[in-house]
């Protein structure tokens, strides 16, 4: 698969087209996923989320809800909240009240690795990769959060630890080759340019199967192209069936991608609607450019 992706010039809100990939490619990089809800119902609900910091409150009653099948973006101005909501969200902060459900099922107080297998898989704003492991390898570590071998059976490699490892390479080369890096599959992490290593992290997410998929600020550091590709990547995801959940501070990118966006400012909700929307919106060009609320009302 080509690492290129094919943008369209002009404005904030254009799309750029999906990667070319395969059929093939894309069956073997995500199987079929069990899914409760249909295209379009509520696949996430976030429900009066409130995390404090002792006498600060980091996110105060916010609520919105993901959309199977659409690409939501979670924005705001720094320190609005948006990375403390992610991590409420994912297992990293337990919340101080509110819920989070998938699929309906309450995943509030449980541990990242459990939320990681009922399908919701993250990255980070940092990486967090492998370094002195190859891109395979660390595909392969996400794979293992789907994997039914015992330490013993893995031990003795037994018939089912030697299909599962087999089946775990195949599909890690399709995942390579899904994100556009297969060539570099051989490759240390640590060796791998840093657009690379970031969509390395995304294979990995996506190697545990997830009905939900968390990007946090994964055009960080980015120059202009690497954010088109990376935008054609987003919308090769969802179509080929993944929910994506967003969190970025490149305006142009978050327009330009996403289906609707939810806006946060000082811990909580200021707005949720369609891009088109939110750009226009005054509240939310106010929480931007810090201009008094008088001057926009």
């Amino acid at each position: 698969m080509s690492s290129e992706a094919t943008a369209t010039p002009g404005a904030a809100t254009d799309h750029v087209d999906e990667l070319d990939v395969a059929p093939e490619v894309a069956a073997a990089a995500a199987p079929d996923r069990e899914i409760a809800v249909e295209v379009g119902d509520n696949i996430v609900e976030v429900k009066n989320l409130t995390v404090k910091f002792g006498g600060l409150v980091a996110l105060d009653d916010v609520s919105f809800t993901i959309k199977r099948g659409e690409i939501l973006g979670l924005i705001g101005p720094n320190g609005a909240g948006k990375t403390t909501c992610f991590n409420a969200m994912t297992g990293v902060y337990k919340p101080t009240s509110g819920d989070v459900l998938l699929e309906g099922k309450s995943i509030k107080g449980r541990k990242q690795h459990s939320i990681t297998r009922l399908g919701l898989a993250r990255t980070f704003q940092n990486i967090r990769l492998f370094g002195e492991m190859t891109a395979l390898e660390n595909v392969v570590v996400g794979l293992d959060a789907r994997h039914r071998t015992s330490v013993v059976g893995a031990l003795l490699r037994l018939p089912r630890h030697i299909r599962e490892e087999k089946t775990a390479i195949d599909r890690g080369m399709a995942l390579l080759e899904f994100v556009g890096i297969a060539s570099h599959a051989g490759v240390l992490a640590r060796h791998l340019p840093y657009g690379f290593q970031r969509r390395l992290e995304i294979a990995r997410a996506l190697a545990t199967d997830p009905k939900v998929l968390c990007l946090d600020e994964p055009a960080a550091g980015f120059n202009p192209a690497e954010k088109e590709e990376l935008m054609a990547l987003i919308r090769t995801i969802r179509a080929d069936g993944y929910t994506v959940l967003l969190i970025e501070h490149d305006m142009k990118l978050v327009m330009g991608v996403t289906d609707r966006i939810v806006v946060l400012e000082f811990g909580r909700k200021l707005a949720d609607d369609t891009p088109t929307v939110i750009r226009n919106d005054p509240r939310v060009i106010a929480a931007y450019l810090g201009e008094p609320e008088d001057d926009v009302a």
